[in-house]
């Protein structure tokens, strides 16, 4: 594998020729030239490539991801907001993009990294290529053959900002400034960019069993139709809610979605309002550190961050390990060798990382709150941890008791 990139320019699309009767990208086979673009990190690392997507200029904090499926889902989490995406896998774009797969209202990624764009589009469900979604969507990306040598870049020397540029006129160095100018993610208060502006309601399927509200931080579509699945009628309010919002909906339990930014930038009064009340509680990613911090612990920036389908992740109650669907660049900080206080009572680390030992789970030992680092459901993603909505289920019955 070819990995050049920095300080050099190169042709690194694979030259192909286009096969009669498929549909091809535009823009890549049997359409205009691909266009000169290249990445810029902010430690001054440069990789040269083609335009792919929308033509342009973004910034974002550059991050890579390790799922070999799923970009679709990817590109619409909601978490992903201002960050540049790489993708690991080489070969993107296969099975082009669909109406209903997506996990929110459009596509939140800041930029797109691919190695080899998908020469065809090749499945049933099909609308469109993954290029054409890109533009129509404004979503600047680029195409280079050193994906691998990026992310052993970024594994080493950590998550930092970055830039695409599509025919850049300024010299690279005058780019590389522009890149450090560019906001970091630490500090940054994106949820309420996010967020959905009204509440609507997820209906239960089948027999109505709880009334869920979900504070939507930055919540991916699969997330309440999970919860519907098991009865639940799940209430999704705007992220800034407060404790009366919540509880004007009448919940048998609360949940924190998944959400973009740092942790520390979010007012945790109306969730300790209700921890203090005895609701049952349930959250996942941004909703784990939010927990965490609405527990008295803190929360810190990880070097590179945990994205893709593939984390290893152990319940440290039972040894069982889980492969897990991960999107975060912050963590909790909190014991990992027993119980300790907070002002709801004793709470344990539940799961941790085995690649890092980072915090992948609280909860507090009375059984009604709970909460996990990663992405239960399963969108896209491995579905070993589809059991935690039975377990929020679960919760919500026995406190109906």
């Amino acid at each position: 594998m070819n990995d050049s990139s920095a300080d050099v320019g190169s042709a690194d699309v694979a030259k192909t020729e286009p096969r009669g009767g498929t549909k091809f990208f535009g823009g890549h086979l049997g359409g205009e030239a691909p266009r000169g673009a290249v990445l810029v990190l902010e430690d001054g690392r440069v990789f040269h490539g083609s335009s792919y997507g929308a033509g342009g200029e973004t910034f974002g904090e550059m991050v890579f991801n390790t799922g070999m499926t799923g970009y679709q889902e990817t590109l619409t989490d909601p978490s992903y907001h201002r960050q540049i995406v790489a993708m690991t896998a080489p070969h993107i774009g296969n099975t082009g993009v669909n109406d209903e797969d997506p996990e929110s209202r459009r596509v939140w990624v800041a930029g797109y990294v691919v190695r080899e764009p998908s020469r065809v589009v090749s499945n049933w469900r099909a609308d469109r290529s993954l290029d054409d979604y890109l533009k129509e969507q404004g979503v600047v990306g680029i195409a280079i053959s050193g994906t691998r040598a990026l992310t052993r870049h970024l594994r080493e020397r950590g998550a930092m900002r970055a830039g695409i540029f599509s025919a850049p006129s300024e010299p690279v160095e005058d780019l590389v400034e522009r890149v450090r100018r560019a906001p970091r993610m630490e500090g940054a208060s994106l949820a309420a960019e996010v967020t959905t502006t009204e509440s609507y309601v997820v209906p239960a399927i089948g027999a109505k069993r709880f009334t869920v509200a979900a504070v939507d931080l930055g919540i991916k579509g699969m997330t309440p139709h999970r919860m519907a699945e098991r009865g639940c009628e799940v209430h999704v309010l705007p992220a800034d809610a407060t404790f009366e919002q919540i509880m004007a909906v009448g919940p048998d339990g609360v949940f924190l979605s998944n959400g973009p930014g740092d942790p520390a930038t979010v007012d945790v009064t109306a969730l300790q309002r209700v921890l203090g009340a005895g609701l049952p509680f349930f959250g996942i990613c941004f909703g784990n550190q939010i927990f965490g911090r609405a527990l008295g612990l803190s929360t810190y920036k990880l070097r590179y961050g945990h994205r893709g389908v593939n984390q290893p992740v152990q319940d440290v109650r039972t040894g069982k390990v889980e492969i897990s669907a991960h999107n975060h660049g912050f963590a909790v900080d909190a014991p990992l060798d027993g119980p300790f206080e907070t002002p709801y009572g004793p709470a344990e680390v539940s799961h941790v990382n085995l690649n890092d030992r980072c915090v992948e789970g609280l909860r507090l030992l009375d059984g009604r709150a709970f909460s996990v680092q990663y992405h239960p459901e399963a969108a896209a993603g491995p579905h070993d941890a589809a059991y935690l909505f039975d377990e929020f289920c679960e919760v919500m019955s026995r406190a109906q008791a």
